[in-house]
């Protein structure tokens, strides 16, 4: 596995921020970790790449404990905090000069710099002082110094916050050309995000881990009854309605469509058709209802 924590705790004072949270991202996942504000996302993240001791627990990253191997495990992990920390009085090529000087990057490090600027579409402002820059730009040299010493495992803490809407969509452009060959804990407040470019969701509440699954996963578990809305091309009879295999109730909302809730020994959509062929009729629409991440996350984060 690529990172694992068991157990993994930090109290500040009497406060408890990470609550015995235990999971674990095998290589090549893109991950989402999400929960509200103060739910110890950034404090996880932290301790994941030693820059604070857990109060209990571990974590592994590569199998390297995140105490004993601090030095090692941070070979391996590449970092870009909520609050990208930039020298702005710096240009750009000169910064992640400096960045590839503190990894000892030696004699590669002209042309891994040269690889990053590329990748991640530094080219043009590669000469500019990054007081100059925008903040969709200087996002974008956060994640060029996390990648520059090539890291198994990258961390991302709220990597798209207060970009514009074009800023964000090359961002996440980024992230998923990253993770092709990588493992990525991504922090993110935008769920639409997480739909788009994660493989899978880690929920975290008040400090501890309340759900853990692929995106699709969640959302079937979460939606419960399935909840369909059909129309048909003409008058059907409630009564035969309600004999359709699998349907526990049925609602007439106007003219032809209705509102059907299943009982979960089946998928009634299929019934459905197979109800109008033998009707012969016709089915002009079949849609049925989930609720959405957003809907998940609130009703998960209470």
């Amino acid at each position: 596995m690529s990172i694992k924590a068991s157990g993994l705790t930090k109290f500040y004072g009497a406060q408890k921020a990470v609550d015995e949270l235990s999971f674990t991202i095998p290589a090549g996942q893109i991950v989402g970790f999400i929960g509200p504000n103060g739910a110890g996302k950034s404090t996880t993240m932290k301790m994941l790449t030693g820059y604070l001791p857990p109060s209990a627990g571990s974590a592994q990253i590569n199998g390297l404990d995140i105490i004993e191997h601090s030095l090692e495990v941070r070979k391996h992990i590449g970092y870009l905090p909520e609050h990208n920390p930039l020298y702005t009085d710096m240009y750009v090529k000169e910064y992640l000069n400096y960045v590839a000087g503190i990894y000892q990057l030696g004699k590669i490090k002209k042309q891994r710099i040269e690889q990053i600027v590329d990748l991640t579409g530094l080219t043009k402002e590669r000469k500019k002082p990054i007081a100059a820059l925008s903040k969709g730009y200087r996002q974008r040299v956060g994640i060029a110094q996390a990648l520059l010493h090539d890291p198994d495992v990258l961390i991302l803490d709220e990597p798209t916050s207060g970009l514009d809407p074009n800023q964000i969509v090359e961002i996440r452009e980024l992230i998923s050309s990253v993770g092709k060959s990588k493992t990525v804990l991504l922090s993110t407040h935008i769920m639409q995000e997480v739909e788009a470019i994660c493989d899978r969701i880690i929920i975290i509440n008040n400090g501890k881990l309340v759900a853990d699954d692929s995106v699709s996963n969640i959302h079937q578990h979460a939606t419960g009854q399935q909840v369909v809305t059909v129309e048909f091309n003409t008058d059907v009879a409630r009564e035969d309605l309600e004999q359709v295999q699998g349907i526990s109730k049925i609602v007439h909302v106007k003219d032809y469509t209705w509102i059907a809730e299943g009982d979960g020994t089946t998928d009634i959509r299929e019934k459905l058709f197979a109800f109008a062929v033998a009707g012969n009729v016709s089915v002009l629409s079949l849609q049925q209802k989930e609720k959405t991440l957003e809907q998940i996350f609130q009703e998960l984060t209470k």
